[in-house]
């Protein structure tokens, strides 16, 4: 919309008066303006934090008008000269206070601060909190971790830095606006978008009405379109089906959504309730006649109240597009609400190209029993979509859904989805974190990240490392065993005892065939048993349990006559409670020649 100034206000006392805020009544009859007086001769001071000023000596006001600003009602004075922004919530004002970090609760009704909370978590004094969030510290976060800023936010953007991350959800006229700030682009901040996008839901060419999985699609789509209202970022915007099953598509999306009970979620038996707002609805109907333009209305009425009154509520809309490559606007136009359109493809390659149209989107589900189809689709549909569910009926019963990703998994996507990433398990907190390439000798980066690292020092002792805590295990501390020998004879005992007689082992002629081994060899698993032997101290002690080997790697044969040592060093440590921590070993196997025959982690569980 085209911004203009229709017109100005000058409030009372605006010589020596500075506006932060204006909050209007729910009821529009009211409007309340947040400002500060101050003395003549105060001024403000710039602080060492680039979000707050100090505040100068002066007089915080909380002003009653009328709707249109012109009449004031009465006039608070507030207990905090740095109050700076104000919320309703609940009936009453909350107002944030610079440099005190208060909130102040005003009852309009009785025209008087009834309550006053310390917020120590937000120095700044900018967030507003509503009732139910001010125990935010008890999360156990850092002080200031959390804070929730309700209005709005002004040059909150001006003081960021390249070691700030800005993390946006919202529509991609939004996060254009965002990415576009200057300050986001002089200082390289970090932006992390998910933004609005016409995800896709396609019927495999095998899955035909009587099908299993032409039964799930109609039930995954009607509950994409009418889970909370349609309003969601992974909501199911383009349906996708087999020209010859899309009219028993239609038929089926039309008859489950005619059933869907629309109303107060508080009622028993409603499965879809009102938009977020009327000017939601509003922003609904005008995307569907947009779309309703190259596409036709085959279920619901955008314009008719499916409640009486005048709530936000708006019935589910399901549009069909005949020819989805004449209609840009089914691959453009979101309609962010409970509204869907289905669309025929003539084959695989064709509904790969239609999926793709969108330009990049978070979520796309695919509905077929054919794996053959699924690779196909997959590979050529893969870089489009942040992510791809495959749903057949073998794993729709636990699957979450095409709308509801893992915990564990990546979510985001490319091109018109915003191209950001975010959750995928411990991987998410390292969307935050600035990757740095660190370079120097071992020693020197061993010391720098506290792990011991291949090349660096090995120190020794008399200590067997076995019988000392992890407070007392230094990194690099290193046992050097004795020297084994592996006979012919600890071969084929091995290879019996066990079972594992394969041929590399028991066969000289075969295994001189090899183009790896020279004749017969000692058994991996038998150099490890052999390598836990030498570096062992069986009495009890710190170490509880051997509990995993990572990273194992067999580098050069060990064959009849050679000898084997090991070298087991301390290469990470961590106390997990008071009882018991991990120690991660490095393990070095070499035979005669100090030739690497052998490496891998050892995990053990260790008394702090």
């Amino acid at each position: 919309a085209t911004l203009e100034t229709r017109e100005v206000v000058k409030v009372e006392h605006a010589d020596t008066t500075a506006p932060s805020n204006v909050v209007f009544h729910p009821n529009g009859q009211e409007a309340y303006v947040l400002a500060r007086r101050f003395e003549p001769d105060s001024h403000v001071r710039p602080s060492a934090s680039p979000f707050e000023h100090d505040p100068a000596p002066g007089v915080s006001w909380l002003t009653a008008y009328s709707a249109d600003l012109k009449a004031p009602r009465w006039r608070l004075e507030l207990p905090d000269a740095g109050a700076y922004n104000a919320v309703f919530a609940g009936g009453e004002l909350y107002v944030a206070c610079r440099g005190s970090s208060h909130v102040l609760v005003v009852d309009p009704a009785r025209r008087k601060v009834v309550r006053r909370y310390a917020t120590a978590e937000n120095p700044t004094g900018l967030a507003l909190l509503a009732p139910d969030t001010l125990a935010v510290s008890a999360t156990g976060a850092r002080p200031g971790a959390v804070q929730l800023l309700v209005g709005i936010p002004g040059d909150l953007l001006d003081p960021l830095t390249c070691q700030d991350v800005v993390s946006f959800t919202g529509s991609a006229a939004t996060a254009m606006k965002l990415q576009s700030h200057p300050v986001i682009g002089r200082e390289s901040v970090r932006f992390v978008a998910e933004r609005d996008s016409l995800n896709a839901s396609i019927l495999g060419p095998d899955a035909g009405p009587g099908t299993p999985e032409f039964d799930l699609f109609v039930k995954e789509v009607a509950r994409e379109m009418t889970a909370k209202a349609g309003q969601k970022c992974t909501a199911i915007r383009r349906a996708m089906a087999p020209a010859e099953h899309l009219d028993a598509l239609e038929a089926a999306l039309a008859e489950r959504l005619a059933k869907v009970r629309i109303g107060n979620p508080r009622d028993e038996g409603v499965q879809m309730g009102a938009l977020a707002s009327l000017a939601q609805r509003d922003a609904v109907r005008a995307a569907v006649a947009e779309l309703a333009k190259s596409a036709r209305i085959v279920a619901g009425d955008p314009e008719a109240p499916p409640v009486p009154g005048n709530g936000a509520f708006i019935a589910p809309i399901l549009l069909r597009a005949d020819d989805p490559w004449g209609s840009a606007a089914v691959h453009d136009v979101e309609a962010f609400g409970p509204v869907s359109t289905i669309m025929p493809y003539r084959d695989l390659d064709d509904a790969i190209a239609l999926a793709n149209r969108g330009m990049g989107s978070l979520a796309l589900s695919l509905f077929t029993f054919d794996k053959n189809v699924a690779r196909d689709f997959v590979l050529g549909a893969g870089a489009y979509h942040g992510r791809m569910v495959i749903l057949d009926r073998t794993s729709a019963k636990e699957s979450t859904g095409h709308g509801s990703p893992l915990p564990v998994l990546v979510h985001g996507g490319p091109g018109r989805a915003g191209g950001g990433e975010e959750m995928g398990g411990v991987r998410g907190v390292k969307h935050y974190m600035q990757r740095t390439a660190l370079q120097g000798s071992p020693d020197m980066l061993s010391a720098v990240i506290g792990q011991w690292l291949p090349g660096a020092e090995k120190k020794t002792g008399d200590v067997h490392p076995f019988r000392l805590r992890i407070s007392e295990l230094e990194i690099g501390y290193t046992l050097k065993t004795a020297s084994r020998t592996v006979s012919l004879e600890d071969i084929e005992h091995f290879a019996h005892f066990t079972g594992d007689t394969f041929y590399a082992h028991m066969d000289e002629a075969a295994a001189k065939a090899n183009p790896i081994f020279d004749g017969r060899v000692a058994h991996g698993y038998l150099i490890l048993s052999f390598a836990a032997g030498l570096f062992v101290d069986p009495a009890p002690g710190p170490v509880l349990a051997n509990y995993g080997l990572e990273n194992l790697r067999f580098l050069t044969p060990l064959y009849p006559g050679d000898s084997m040592r090991v070298e087991l060093t301390v290469k990470s440590r961590s106390v997990r409670n008071d009882e018991m921590g991990e120690v991660r070993w490095a393990v070095q196997v070499f035979n005669q020649k100090d030739e690497l025959a052998a490496t891998y982690d050892l995990l053990t569980m260790n008394r702090p």
